[in-house]
């Protein structure tokens, strides 16, 4: 941390693998294939006991500033939006 500190740099690992999974989301979900399907799908069954896991589409709703994963589906469809969306968030560094 104090070499990052002296080198005036910050972490930007999180960051790249929210915009990766970002630039996915929005390939798979253009596509609307099986991917699409296992990416928006629900399983049948019980949840499991304790603390639930966080899903992918609900930290990219976070991360992106929609709040919602329906408004995050949504944005998907205008591939300029999505872009767009990516790059502010990328730049904000959240």
């Amino acid at each position: 941390m104090r070499v990052l500190n002296e080198a005036n740099k910050r972490r930007s690992l999180v960051r790249t693998i929210r915009k990766r999974q970002a630039t996915f989301l929005g390939h798979v979900m253009r596509i609307g294939k099986l991917e699409h399907l296992v990416t928006t799908g629900k399983f049948e069954g019980k949840r499991s006991r304790g603390r639930q896991r966080e899903k992918i589409m609900d930290g990219l709703a976070t991360w992106l500033g929609t709040g919602k994963v329906l408004d995050t589906l949504a944005a998907v469809k205008d591939r300029n939006l999505w872009r767009n969306m990516i790059a502010n968030a990328y730049k904000q560094g959240t």
